[in-house]
């Protein structure tokens, strides 16, 4: 039912792994090295998805010079994730950190001082309602308190963002079920394919199978994209060449079933909020997921993209509305001074932020944890 191809290396052989797209009792099973992308099968109709399907179209391995990201260089190896946050954090915090240097040097605290603060909070992209919900807790703070002097302010704002953010700090826990299907989302560029490589990587190194479907039928090289990393992480990938997005990801899901994978990520493709048909296709999607395995997806992540500031708040929204948003990652947090948007969310759309990103190597995506990242913007 599927083609097979094996990339071969002049290293370390594979060892094979046995997969079977549709488990039978008389079926024999076909034998495929681990790196091996999978061709999947045409569109399996939404309204009988146990119908056999077709022969596949072949799966393309992907060109060279679509490459997946390096692995960390030996500089970044001996920082801690907090020093890599911090690092990665350096634009938000230098335009955050300066302005503030000001307000907290010293002098009492009075209306003018809030009104500076306000200002400085706005510019960091925290979004007017999450601006105004830390002034007043800074405020009552102060009161409480009996602070005096500004130097004080430091502290009072510290702890009033971590009660603000620390709500979204809830790591992904992917025990339970098997396979465990995680649908990505995101508009084009965000960096959802990314995203998908890195996380793979992620729960390859706490000794968990991986399967990758290449759920991103429109974008040009998006398949090609996932096939290298799936080849160079060694991880299964099911593929066709065009076809439905929906297709892709219930094949994907029985070739897990069949195979005993522990996760399934499931590539979609990106469309923009506005565009109202587009959003309905991934509907079916994940009615074609759950149709595949009724409890399924178990997890939707929104990934996006932090340099976007404001505009983030209007996708989570669209996507929660349309999907029922379980996670978010926030990627290239490194490339912008907009990381104060995470404050907007936790006060707007509090949905979970499962993952951050802070650079261009495959181990630059780790659990969000609210401390380090205060921690990162002030100190």
């Amino acid at each position: 039912m599927f083609s097979f191809f094996k990339r071969k290396t002049q290293s370390e052989p594979t060892p094979p792994a046995t997969v079977q797209t549709e488990p039978a009792a008389d079926a024999q099973p076909a034998t495929l090295p681990a790196t091996a992308p999978l061709a999947a099968q045409p569109e399996t109709p939404a309204s009988a998805p146990q119908q056999a399907a077709p022969e596949p179209t072949p799966a393309v391995t992907a060109p060279s010079a679509v490459a997946p990201l390096d692995p960390a260089p030996a500089s970044l190896k001996k920082m801690s994730w907090a020093e890599r946050l911090k690092a990665g954090l350096s634009k938000t915090r230098d335009k955050l950190g300066k302005s503030l240097a000001g307000l907290f040097g010293g002098g009492k605290i009075d209306e003018d001082l809030y009104e500076e603060l306000e200002t400085v909070l706005l510019t960091a992209d925290m979004g007017v309602d999450a601006t105004l919900h830390l002034l007043g807790d800074v405020r009552e703070r102060v009161s409480l308190k009996g602070l005096k002097d500004a130097s004080e302010l430091k502290d009072a704002l510290k702890e009033s963002l971590s009660d603000l953010i620390s709500p979204l700090e809830k790591p992904l826990d992917v025990s339970g079920k098997k396979p465990f299907v995680i649908m990505m989302a995101g508009v084009n560029g965000a960096g959802k394919t990314t995203s998908i490589g890195k996380l793979a990587k992620y729960y390859q190194s706490q000794g968990k199978s991986v399967l990758l479907a290449a759920g991103d039928t429109f974008r040009a090289a998006a398949r090609e994209q996932l096939m290298a990393w799936g080849e160079r992480n060694n991880v299964t990938v099911i593929a066709q060449q065009g076809g439905d997005s929906a297709a892709v990801c219930y094949d994907a899901i029985q070739a897990a079933v069949a195979r005993g994978i522990d996760i399934v990520l499931a590539d979609t493709a990106g469309r923009l909020p506005t565009q109202l048909h587009l959003m309905e296709e991934i509907k079916k999607v994940k009615r074609v997921i759950q149709k595949a395995l009724p409890d399924a997806p178990h997890e939707i992540i929104l990934v996006l993209d932090a340099n976007i500031g404001q505009n983030a708040i209007n996708q989570v929204k669209t996507f929660d509305d349309a999907l029922g948003l379980t996670g978010l990652i926030l990627s290239k947090l490194d490339g912008t001074a907009k990381g104060g948007v995470i404050a907007a969310i936790a006060k707007q759309r509090p949905v979970p932020l499962r993952f951050v990103g802070v650079g261009e190597s495959i181990d630059d995506l780790r659990p969000f944890q609210a401390k380090d990242y205060i921690d990162a913007l002030f100190d």
